[in-house]
């Protein structure tokens, strides 16, 4: 077993690869996918040796297992769950070293919802547009891993090792899962299709994360937000993070997989740097929207 490649032992609820998207392309209708929580990517890439652009697998809840066919390091982060080598407790959130044939298991999450293993080599599917992420929307890149899948490694830059021997002693603690989502959200471009009281609403009352959300968008369950235009809105642009509004009234942020056009109107865009948080957000989690400019 000489050959770089790690195989699916045990898929789990969803497990994709993903790396930090395929942006640049909006204007194509392609939307730029890529991990829900790109810092927790970037750090574990960082562990094993990788670049920061390398792809991942994402796990989402139970996590997945997988037997390399070669030595490989891996770094598991993002939501802590436990971590097991042919059975025996490894490290969550640094490096550790997998020998060929070995069964890696990432279990489920004890807090948050996905986590992520960096492979040393970085997980080398056939780009798409530039990028090996899935996008559970569009179903460009590769499909949601099977047990069986086999999945290509590059090649190993042989800093991986180093770092697994170390202990990674240098890495920075890795962030919780949040007990409370606060969203800061600019108002627009579609504020004015709704009522002065629901924009009240919007910053100043509490939403909970809904269980209905997945990486196209976090859903909502909490007060709804009342129009003051009830005509039809043509379809236009959307971006990463956009809070669009459906007929029921309760709002959807818009995460990873977002179509690029959409038809009902956004109240507002929450900033990008508070959107990693969610990927780990579980249901139930309060959500409070925080006006800036």
């Amino acid at each position: 077993m000489t050959d770089r490649a790690v195989v699916v032992v045990r898929a789990g609820a969803l497990t994709t690869v993903q790396d930090l998207g395929r942006a640049g392309y909006a204007h194509l209708g392609v939307p730029r996918s890529g991990a829900l929580d790109p810092a927790a990517v970037r750090r574990a890439n960082r562990l094993v040796g990788n670049p920061e652009t390398a792809a991942v697998l994402e796990t989402t809840v139970d996590g997945c297992a997988l037997r390399p066919r070669c030595a490989v390091t891996v770094a598991v982060g993002g939501a802590p769950c436990p971590v097991r080598v042919d059975g025996r407790p490894a490290a969550w959130g640094t490096a550790v070293r997998v020998p060929a044939g070995s069964v890696l298991d990432i279990g489920t999450a004890t807090r948050g919802l996905r986590a992520y293993a960096a492979i040393s080599g970085g997980i080398e599917v056939e780009p798409v547009l530039g990028s090996r992420s899935t996008d559970l929307l569009s179903g460009l890149g590769p499909p949601p891993v099977a047990e069986e899948t086999v999945l290509p490694l590059g090649p190993d830059t042989g800093t991986a090792t180093a770092t697994a021997v170390r202990g990674s002693v240098d890495a920075p603690p890795w962030p919780g899962p949040p007990a409370e989502l606060v969203l800061r959200v600019r108002l627009g471009p579609r504020d004015d299709w709704f009522t002065p009281a629901a924009l009240r609403t919007l910053v100043t009352r509490a939403y909970r994360v809904s269980s209905a959300g997945n990486r196209i968008g976090l859903r909502l369950d909490g007060p709804a937000l009342e129009r003051s235009l009830h005509g039809e809105l043509a379809s236009e642009g959307m971006v990463l993070g956009a809070v669009q509004v459906p007929p029921d009234g309760r709002p959807v942020v818009f995460l990873a997989d977002h179509p690029t056009t959409g038809g009902y109107p956004v109240v507002g865009v929450v900033r990008e740097a508070d959107l990693g948080a969610v990927a780990q957000a579980v249901p139930g989690t309060p959500v409070r929207f925080a006006p800036v400019r």
